[in-house]
């Protein structure tokens, strides 16, 4: 596997695109600081003690907490974690200048915790998760890894297993994935191209055989209104 190889973390049986699940934030909240207050739609997650939770919402509550660490045959191998979410998230969805909170401070623990001294916008892990998946099975990513793997190589992994799926049946995986100019690797997408060309061409066919089986008779052309004399029918 040549660099950089993208490390993914992958749910089963999550489902992140539930109606309620999908409301529980507040995006005026996430990206200015003057509205930290503005806790609308973000039950149950909205208050602690009296006082608004920064960021609020089940999304938020919920951020994926696993944690992994790699070493490549005897060697620590490190992964970056820089600009794994979108600029775009960062720069217009996410302030600068709005910090964590409340957060995480009450009696059940939803998830990750945040550094209250770092901005949203630079909490990659938290952005990456409240992009939410439109399926129960999805991959988010980890971070990258820059450095060539090899036939043979052993990697070691350390996981904290801490994020909670065992109560809805769930399951995680750890995946290691390249790309290339293409994109990374989706059976999905190929199979859905496949079943609609196929079709598509399946359609076409029997539409063919039936026009050359059982032709449409054409229309008599002197029934047209211009066709017709002033004595009409």
């Amino acid at each position: 596997m040549k660099q950089p190889i993208f490390v993914y973390y992958q749910l089963n049986n999550f489902y992140q695109n539930h109606r309620r699940y999908v409301k529980s934030r507040n995006d005026q909240q996430l990206r200015d600081a003057s509205k930290a207050n503005e806790t609308t739609l973000c039950d149950p997650e909205k208050t602690r003690d009296g006082m608004a939770i920064v960021p609020c919402g089940l999304i938020a509550w919920s951020t994926f907490n696993d944690t992994y660490t790699f070493q490549h045959n005897t060697n620590n191998l490190s992964i970056d974690k820089t600009d794994i979410s979108w600029k775009s998230d960062r720069d217009h969805k996410f302030g600068s200048d709005v910090f964590p909170k409340n957060f995480q401070k009450g009696p059940l623990i939803g998830g990750k915790t945040l550094n209250e001294s770092i901005p949203l916008s630079e909490q990659e892990d938290l952005i990456v998760w409240m992009r939410t998946a439109a399926l129960p099975t999805f991959r988010k990513l980890y971070g990258r890894i820059y450095v060539d793997l090899k036939e043979n190589d052993t990697i070691t992994v350390t996981l904290d297993n801490n994020y909670n799926t065992y109560s809805f049946d769930g399951k995680k995986s750890l995946v290691l994935s390249t790309s290339t100019w293409l994109g990374g690797k989706n059976d999905f997408l190929g199979l859905a191209y496949l079943t609609v060309g196929g079709l598509c061409f399946f359609l076409a066919f029997a539409f063919t055989l039936l026009y050359l089986i059982k032709p449409r008779k054409l229309g008599d052309n002197n029934y047209l209104s211009w066709n017709r004399n002033s004595a009409g029918h």
